[in-house]
């Protein structure tokens, strides 16, 4: 667990430590530096350090900047792959997983207390179509996937920085949303969810100006399915707080 750890410690320093003027190996991105997160301290209880030692070594990849084979990572060619991108403590993760067995999902988080709770649901649930990514997304999208290797991107409640100063932290911002076009294949789909109005229509803004992309919907599309309401979610729909979905496809 000590190693385990360590490799937590030196893999968040690495984080900090990329030089902010590092040029991207993308053309549309290499003016800015882009980060699809903010480091926190968190505490990491007892279970999730179990998870971390015995689940990492076989749900875990470690990041290198190479391209890695999805149907190899995963031992199976599934009908689907799918990115999850932020997925917090990992409930909703899990519960697709659950609901959608043909699919795989490559669930990418920096938060080491996330990665032990998803690892958890993962042994207490018995699911095998997920794999799990420490690392700053937008470097796995640059360095490890493939271009039109992903039928789908699940973006849910990112943070939505409300003041206006801290805008420029949002994830969804026109080149990143470029970025992920290549790599979703023709037809695969987009899909994003904020409980915070302004977010959505800055999102939906975003989304609606990449000519890669095409809305499903006019505007807002109906909550698919397959994402199921967390209880954070569904005490605010009882308050009558709104929730919106956007889902788009790749032209």
């Amino acid at each position: 667990m000590a190693a385990m750890t360590n490799d937590i410690k030196t893999e968040h320093q690495s984080l900090q430590e990329i030089p902010k003027d590092e040029k991207s190996t993308n053309d549309e991105l290499k003016h800015r530096r882009i980060r699809s997160f903010v480091l926190r301290q968190g505490r990491v209880t007892k279970g999730q350090e179990r998870a971390l030692e015995i689940g990492w070594p076989k749900f875990g990849i470690q990041y290198a900047a190479k391209p890695i084979d999805l149907n190899a990572v995963f031992h199976r060619q599934a009908s689907a792959k799918i990115l999850e991108i932020g997925f917090g403590m990992g409930e909703t993760t899990a519960k697709i997983a659950q609901t959608l067995p043909h699919c795989d999902f490559l669930a990418a988080e920096v938060h080491t207390p996330g990665v032990g709770a998803l690892l958890k649901l993962i042994e207490a649930h018995a699911l095998t179509n997920i794999r799990i990514i420490q690392h700053d997304v937008v470097e796995v999208l640059q360095n490890m996937l493939a271009d039109a290797s992903l039928d789908g991107v699940h973006i849910f409640f990112p943070d939505p920085w409300h003041k206006k100063r801290h805008h420029k932290r949002r994830l969804i911002q026109a080149e990143f949303v470029k970025l992920l076009c290549t790599k979703l294949k023709v037809g695969g789909y987009l899909h994003v969810a904020t409980d915070w109005q302004e977010y959505a229509e800055w999102v939906l803004a975003v989304l609606s100006a990449e000519t890669q992309l095409t809305n499903t919907a006019e505007n807002y599309a109906p909550k698919p399915s397959y994402r199921p309401l967390t209880k954070f979610e569904n005490r605010g729909l009882k308050l009558g707080h709104g929730v919106w979905d956007m889902v788009f496809t790749r032209v």
